[in-house]
């Protein structure tokens, strides 16, 4: 069912009926999926390989503050050095590519000369249609690069492309976009404690 079904008269109802929608979002998350997801960029991490993310809107922000949260947080109090590239941050190469070829390929020309075979993709898109986000997938696919989808409403096509989709049955962009940015702090402070020595857990702040 889609967010707001109806008008709401005060802000509080309003965010009682989201917060509401927010928790049944949250259910939704399979934690299988979650493992699937941490359990290949730590593989890629430990391996030196490149973790690369891309999104349109508020999915490139939160494509923009994974990268801040694992080459700052990841590497705090750990041996890890995790290589992470948002292709949503170069706004020149973007326009560049935008403008001369088409929009649907900003991602995707980013890969082919950045991505090695042992890289992942993470691709955030509440849709998953969004077309830059569906080429960047299926070239990822050809080409042994693992990828990770974040995905909301029907998931649309990236969820049966990706090699893990972490989906939110949603139908608010706002709703599956806050999910998609805890999932992000999720992956990345999961990765941080498990390198950690265990006894500076309690005594760092995440």
């Amino acid at each position: 069912m889609s967010f707001p079904e109806k008008a709401y008269g005060q802000a509080g109802e309003y965010l009682t009926a989201y917060r509401q929608t927010l928790l049944e979002a949250w259910q939704s998350v399979d934690p299988q999926a979650a493992n699937r997801a941490t359990d290949m960029l730590a593989t890629a991490i430990n391996a030196g390989r490149v973790v690369f993310a891309c999104g349109n809107g508020g999915s490139a922000a939160i494509a923009n503050h994974l990268s801040c949260d694992c080459l700052k947080g990841i590497q705090t109090d750990t041996p890890l050095r995790p290589r992470v590239v948002s292709l949503a941050a170069t706004i020149e190469l973007i326009t560049a590519i935008a403008n001369d070829i088409a929009y649907s390929e900003i991602f995707v020309y980013q890969l082919r000369s950045l991505a090695q075979p042992g890289d992942v993709l993470i691709t955030i898109s509440a849709s998953g249609n969004s077309e830059n986000i569906v080429r960047a997938i299926a070239w990822a696919r050809d080409h042994r690069i693992g990828s990770i989808a974040l995905t909301g409403f029907d998931g649309g096509r990236s969820a049966g492309l990706a090699d893990v989709n972490l989906h939110v049955r949603a139908a608010n962009y706002g709703i599956v976009e806050d999910v998609h940015q805890s999932l992000m702090h999720i992956m990345a402070q999961y990765l941080r404690q498990q390198a950690m020595p265990p006894e500076l857990i309690a005594r760092r702040r995440f």
